[in-house]
């Protein structure tokens, strides 16, 4: 119930306060926003296994978040940053197709 209402005031908040980032992070959103999906995703799959924690979905969704924009950070800096954004959201893709696999299998017994 808390996480349902964080995410409205969260949604209400950014469009009312229309928070803008720094240019030198915007290549690092679309990667961020895809490994938190995957946390997400997870973490609805563990919420309906029943093992879900929220210790563990709190380290996994900060610790998704930043891995995926270390890797991209550091493929720029060796100059192949677009090859390593798309290598992972390749990974998360997959990762977000499984969760959501399972998610449907669980909860439409298909």
């Amino acid at each position: 119930m808390f996480a349902i209402l964080g995410l409205i005031v969260g949604i209400v908040l950014g469009i009312l306060l229309q928070p803008s980032l720094p240019p030198q992070l915007q290549p690092y959103l679309p990667i961020a926003i895809v490994a938190a999906m995957d946390a997400v995703f997870g973490g609805f799959r563990a919420y309906l296994d029943r093992i879900f924690d929220d210790k563990v979905f709190v380290v996994s969704f900060i610790s998704n978040v930043l891995i995926a924009a270390l890797i991209v950070w550091v493929g720029d800096l060796i100059g192949v940053g677009a090859q390593l954004s798309t290598a992972v959201v390749v990974v998360l893709g997959i990762r977000i197709f499984t969760n959501v696999a399972a998610i449907r299998r669980k909860l439409f017994h298909a």
